[in-house]
């Protein structure tokens, strides 16, 4: 056995049989933003043999307050190549799985077949259900984590005869009750902690050692420094899923038409566009650009107001989030105007064009 893990083949409790499960299991880490990075890094550090990454996204400026992994260096290339480099730096001995893709219907039951438990780091509800429906089927594991403001989630779903993540939350909630990250944010530290936890949860699940969260929900309040458990039970219909859903989103699938941060910027500088920026008043005063108008997403009422129906109309908020979510809202109404939304949004404006 590897001699670098020694500290904990010398634990009573874990032992070289806790190692050597470790060293043959298969880990999934869907997501390597504040939540994935942690779990990663303890993951490799401690021995899994396998660790898969799935991931499209690249690395913003704004994710570096709290995805500790990344650096300066790094913004603009995709999380998934820099990660895998750095992983490998701390643990050459790992066998890395890279899925450069976002997990969706046509491939969640392909992937995660190759795996014996899935570490849910992203932060998206859709994705979410589609990770527990898709363990259902399977029969495999999966390690939950959510941030909420200064509070952290965690447990354990479909673990045995354990309930499942619609066992807790049995209905998604609408695009309309789901909170938005750029108004809300979150505390650089707390994805570390909670990501840290769920690591821990993957190795007790691995190894046999300890009691596994499974039908409890471990709330974290960083405030106040405090943990509780929430107990809940298993709804015998949520463990008979047999198939996947025909979709996992509460919106239409119609395309938007987008545009990248570099092409905007010079059709700014060739003409006068037409731009409507949907961030909260407190948003839009703090940085914006010159020519939008401030519409916040619910108020689109106004725009007839103020737009050319002769001319196509630009969308931009904080992330590209928002701009979509106003152009679904209002395209049956103006289905002859095209409506363009900024991809990236600010965000990416001051990421690539500064």
């Amino acid at each position: 056995m590897d001699s670098r893990y020694t500290r904990q083949i010398q634990l009573t409790d874990f032992g070289p049989d806790a190692q050597e499960k470790l060293s043959q299991s298969r880990v999934l880490v869907v997501g390597l933003g504040g939540l994935g990075l942690p779990v990663l890094q303890y993951l490799n550090a401690m021995g899994v043999g396998t660790l898969g990454l799935m991931d499209q996204d690249r690395i913003e400026l704004h994710n570096l307050q709290r995805q500790v992994l990344y650096s300066e260096k790094d913004v603009g290339k995709p999380k998934l190549d820099v990660a895998h480099e750095k992983l490998i730096g701390q643990n050459s001995n790992t066998a890395f799985k890279l899925h450069d893709s976002f997990l969706v219907r046509e491939n969640a039951i392909e992937i995660i077949r190759d795996y014996d438990v899935v570490v849910d780091a992203t932060d998206n509800f859709p994705t979410r259900y589609l990770i527990n429906d898709a363990c259902v089927i399977l029969n495999k594991p999966f390690v939950y984590g959510a941030l909420h403001g200064f509070e952290g989630h965690v447990s354990v779903f479909n673990h045995g005869a354990g309930p499942t993540y619609r066992c807790l939350y049995p209905t998604m909630p609408s695009s309309e009750e789901i909170p938005n990250c750029n108004e809300n944010g979150v505390l650089g530290v707390l994805p570390g902690i909670i990501g840290t936890l769920q690591a821990l949860e993957t190795v007790k699940l691995i190894s046999g050692v300890g009691e596994v969260l499974s039908g409890q929900l471990l709330v974290f309040d960083g405030l106040q420094q405090r943990f509780a458990k929430i107990g809940f039970s298993t709804n015998p219909k949520n463990k008979e899923i047999k198939n996947l859903q025909d979709k996992y989103h509460d919106v239409d699938c119609r395309v938007i038409d987008s545009i990248n941060p570099e092409d905007f910027q010079s059709l700014r500088e060739q003409e006068t566009i037409q731009l409507i920026d949907v961030r909260t008043p407190q948003e839009y005063q703090k940085h914006h650009l010159e020519e939008a108008l401030n519409v916040p997403l619910d108020t689109l009422e106004a725009l007839p107001k103020i737009i050319n129906p002769e001319k196509e109309v630009y969308f931009i908020c904080q992330s590209g989030k928002r701009s979509e979510m106003a152009i679904r809202r209002i395209q049956d109404s103006y289905a002859h105007i095209k409506l363009v939304s900024v991809v990236g949004g600010m965000d990416q404006i001051k990421a690539t064009c500064p």
